[in-house]
């Protein structure tokens, strides 16, 4: 799958229109919600039940039914996602909270699918054709379908998404991402850091841009202009804009960069190898956590898994247990604090932490895939996780692309 998405431009009534839709579906979700939670013990709730309550809730309101009719129903999938995510997490014995459902505040998209919606020949237009007014729009961007190897016909689902900027159209492709490129023969180990954004076996360092440290003073001015205006006013409306923009860019910055280390990562290696941290667990340390979400180290880890797909490349997560700690020559378990920056071993071995840690990732990448990269490497439908029984591998390839 390939999502596709385009910018939109319209009038202030077609945005009004675009805003009363995405209100139905949330009024939908959480009614479905409601639904499921007011059921019998013994009535058995599923999507397809789900689906005939947002058939009667079109009979019951005429707002729901001004939406079109696919719109709806996937409102009430949104609503059993959730459901089923939490029965999945209750069966699984997740520690922790399971994700009870909740009621939804603040939506900001509407999903069509196959109907609802028109495409202009020349694929710079959509209009929406359910009652809801939204009409035409024009669509801004780069992107085309047809020279991204899809059609009209391809198109899964269409989606109306708004931003702090403005409002987007996305649109879900069914075609196969693919591309040649030649085996390089080499493989190469990633160990992430705050000091450094990651540091791999060959000893180079990426910098770390700390995007959020750098944007911080300009957010908070941001933030206090939203007190000093009244509430209900547009002059704080416009304020709460302001800040959210702050927050969109920086959010942006940080994909951009993810997207492009992974794209090079992957171009130059035919076997990836990286820790498989749980980033949930790591930002419990108040401390850290801040620079932890600044670095975004598991939207990298998407990049990389989605690029490796595309290139054919092969990539490996390793239990990052005891990858500082080991010495990567000898093998002997070196006790060191985070503040030690420097792996000195007896054996003579004495290289930065970090890329003692990514030579330790790479060796046991290695050992899992029979000691080389891999020629041809045709990529895997599965991150191979070193040290972990089969229910503990994790899916690389979802079945949506990352946006472009």
């Amino acid at each position: 799958m390939l999502v596709l998405e385009y910018k939109v431009k319209g009038k202030p009534s077609q945005y009004r229109a675009i805003e009363e839709a995405i209100k139905t579906v949330q009024f939908v979700r959480n009614k479905c919600i409601r639904y499921w939670m007011d059921a019998p013990k013994e009535t058995k709730i599923d999507g397809f039940i789900l689906n005939k309550y947002s058939t009667k809730l079109r009979s019951e309101f005429l707002f729901v039914k001004n939406l079109n009719s696919m719109a709806v129903q996937s409102s009430a999938e949104r609503a059993w996602v959730a459901i089923s995510r939490f029965y999945n997490n209750c069966k699984s014995k997740k520690p922790g909270e399971k994700g009870y459902p909740r009621f939804q505040k603040h939506n900001r998209s509407v999903e069509y699918k196959t109907s609802g919606w028109k495409l202009h020949p020349t694929k710079r237009r959509i209009t929406f054709t359910d009652k809801k007014g939204i009409g035409e729009l024009k669509l801004l961007g780069k992107w085309d379908i047809h020279t991204c190897g899809g059609a009209t016909s391809h198109i899964k689902r269409v989606r109306l998404l708004r931003r702090a900027d403005g409002y987007y159209c996305q649109f879900v492709v069914n075609v196969a991402q693919s591309e040649i490129v030649e085996a390089t023969q080499s493989a190469i180990g990633l160990d992430v850091g705050l000091e450094s954004f990651y540091t791999d076996s060959n000893g180079h360092q990426e910098a770390n841009p700390r995007f959020l440290r750098k944007a911080e003073s300009s957010l908070k001015h941001a933030q206090r202009r939203i007190y000093k205006k009244q509430k209900g006013k547009n002059g704080r409306l416009k304020a709460r804009k302001r800040f959210a923009k702050k927050h969109l860019k920086v959010t942006r910055q940080r994909n951009e960069h993810a997207k492009r280390l992974a794209r090079n990562v992957c171009r130059s290696n035919d076997l990836v190898a990286y820790e498989d941290l749980s980033v949930s667990n790591l930002v419990k340390n108040h401390c850290l956590a801040k620079s932890i979400n600044d670095a975004s180290w598991y939207l990298f880890r998407q990049w990389i898994e989605y690029f490796a797909g595309k290139y054919g490349r092969k990539v490996v997560a390793v239990k990052p247990h005891y990858t500082s700690q080991k010495c990567s020559q000898c093998g002997r378990i070196v006790k060191k604090s985070l503040s030690v920056r420097t792996h000195i071993c007896q054996c003579g071995c004495r290289l930065n932490r970090d890329e003692n840690a990514a030579i330790n990732i790479l060796n046991l990448a290695l050992q899992a895939t029979g000691g080389h990269p891999g020629r041809n490497a045709v990529g895997v439908g599965v991150t191979t996780l070193v040290g972990a029984t089969l229910p503990e591998q994790i899916l690389t390839l979802s079945t949506e692309s990352p946006v472009f």
